[in-house]
């Protein structure tokens, strides 16, 4: 199997600096022994205009049998003799694709101590792979190429140019070029080394959980918001359905961090709850009095009660002590736990023994994770919602984005939000005086401030408010907790209603049409 790399450069910044990327000198040429063959590294051109570099793997079957031990395509044939009698040796597959990491490994970090300006600057690239197993034809190649910037020219190979009416076979002719330099070196092979294999949809070799780690490692800074991120992940780590699982929630985590200009471990961060308000705090004390974290369930339930809501969403669900409160009372027939934090989700599902729940109660409930500060048409049709201890969680200026999710865009009928009180904070004595109750708060409300927020809020989207204390109602600087009731107006409420038939009729119109 073969694939070239070439640039073009100018006397300032020669073509030849590609042998200083790649860690590879033009002038040898060098062979290099892998697990199932040897791979040859080669310049058929090297001058200051342009520069190509070859890989040449040269494939061994028997050594690819033997290794393969019954997996991946090499080791699990159709026939008995298609063993030793296959394409391995002749189209690129995630064979090529691990000779590229294993020879170029420095190239694809982006790492060159000899050139480093060169190799964080974008280059005139092309990529020639003459015969590419493309399981999707042409328009897979284009849908997985295109969108990260490469200007793809794929032709089907035919099975016998001597039989044209045999038609064509899976395999293409694929050149990718860049010319205007939008790519690094770096981020060109990470593409192919993911691509690769996903076009040709097998791998040589047994996808265990670290494949989870490779490939987001090679799809950092691209993967994330890949319009076929689904498929490219479903078929990089063989349609492993839980390391896919896995690869897409962290994915998400990546993709919301970028959308916050923050690091994924400050996103990932719902599943520590220390603090005097916390349930862990509350256990240590709940011989001295109803913990707080008790209360607020119960608080949270009553006005849920009231308001007669059944479909209840719990946002910012943490590790699910609302959710399974909720499930314990058949008046919530169905519920919706979402949280940022997959880790926190992950120990959700434990807490409930998703697994092992009958299947009527599994059908009350699911877990999702998503993002308050975003618009999401799965948080839609609810009768409540709860955002219990969460706004706080928030920098403030990311609380106008939550309101319009929340109020804006979701509305459901009743929302309910609560959070602590700072005045009651001096009550705390395990509080220092100045600090926060929990680490991860970007600020805490005094009663005047979280009813002028909610004041606001409720007037802009047609909503009423009330407010309830949570805990002991201190007579100078009020309850520790501090609940806001919102519910809709009579008028919005029809509003709601109306256009949600509108849609319900444009929809059915347009199903009778089609």
């Amino acid at each position: 199997m073969f694939l070239t790399i070439s640039t073009s450069g100018t006397p300032e910044n020669p073509a030849t600096d590609l042998g200083f990327l790649l860690h590879k000198h033009p002038e040898k040429a060098q062979a290099f022994s892998t697990s199932y063959g040897t791979a040859h590294v080669l310049y058929p051109e090297a001058s200051v205009e342009r520069c190509t570099a070859a890989l040449l793997l040269e494939v061994d079957p028997v050594a690819l049998v033997r290794r393969g031990k019954g997996k991946g395509r090499g080791g699990a044939p159709d026939a008995a003799l298609a063993q030793y009698v296959n394409d391995r040796p002749y189209a690129a597959s995630s064979l090529l694709a691990v000779a590229l990491s294993a020879l170029f490994s420095s190239a694809m970090r982006g790492v060159c101590n000899a050139r480093p300006e060169r190799a964080a600057r974008p280059l005139p690239l092309r990529v020639e792979v003459p015969a590419l197993p493309a399981r999707g034809g042409p328009d897979l190649v284009r849908t997985l190429f295109e969108p990260l910037g490469w200007t793809v020219t794929v032709t089907r190979i035919p099975l016998d140019t001597r039989f044209p009416e045999w038609g064509d076979s899976r395999y293409v002719h694929l050149v990718l070029d860049v010319p205007d330099g939008k790519l690094t070196l770096g981020a060109a092979l990470r593409h192919l080394y993911v691509l690769l294999p996903v076009l040709d949809d097998a791998k040589h070799y047994w996808v265990s959980a670290d494949e989870v780690d490779k490939l987001l490692r090679a799809g950092e800074g691209w993967l994330a918001d890949h319009p076929a991120q689904k498929v490219i992940t479903s078929r990089y780590l063989a349609r492993r359905w839980s390391l896919t699982r896995e690869a897409t929630q962290r994915l998400e985590l990546v993709r919301l961090a970028d959308a916050d200009d923050t690091d994924v471990e400050d996103i990932d961060n719902a599943v520590a709850e220390e603090g005097p308000d916390s349930d862990a705090e509350d256990e240590e004390r709940a011989d001295k009095a109803v913990p707080l974290a008790v209360l607020r369930r119960e608080a949270i339930l009553a006005a849920l009660a009231g308001a007669g809501a059944g479909r209840v969403l719990d946002l910012g669900c943490g590790q699910g002590q609302l959710v399974q409160a909720m499930l314990k009372d058949t008046r919530f027939t169905e519920i919706a736990g979402v949280d940022v934090s997959m880790r926190a989700l992950t120990i959700a599902s434990r807490r409930l023994k998703l697994d092992r729940m009958g299947e009527r109660q599994a059908g009350r409930v699911k877990l999702f994770q998503g993002s308050l500060a975003y618009t999401d048409k799965r948080l839609k049709g609810y009768d409540a919602a709860v955002l219990s201890e969460v706004v706080e969680h928030l920098d403030e200026e990311r609380l106008p984005a939550l309101e319009y999710a929340m109020f804006g865009s979701a509305r459901p009928r009743t929302v309910l939000v609560t959070t602590p009180n700072v005045e009651y904070n001096v009550r705390w004595e395990t509080l220092p005086a100045g600090h926060v109750r929990h680490g991860d708060h970007r600020f805490e409300w005094t009663r005047e401030e979280f009813r002028g927020w909610a004041g606001r809020v409720a007037e802009r989207h047609g909503y009423g408010v009330e407010f309830v204390p949570v805990g002991d109602d201190d007579p100078e600087v009020g309850p520790p907790t501090q609940m806001a009731v919102f519910t809709q107006n009579d008028q919005s409420a029809k509003n709601d209603h109306s256009h949600q038939n509108d849609q319900n009729g444009k929809s059915t119109k347009e199903v009778r049409a089609a």
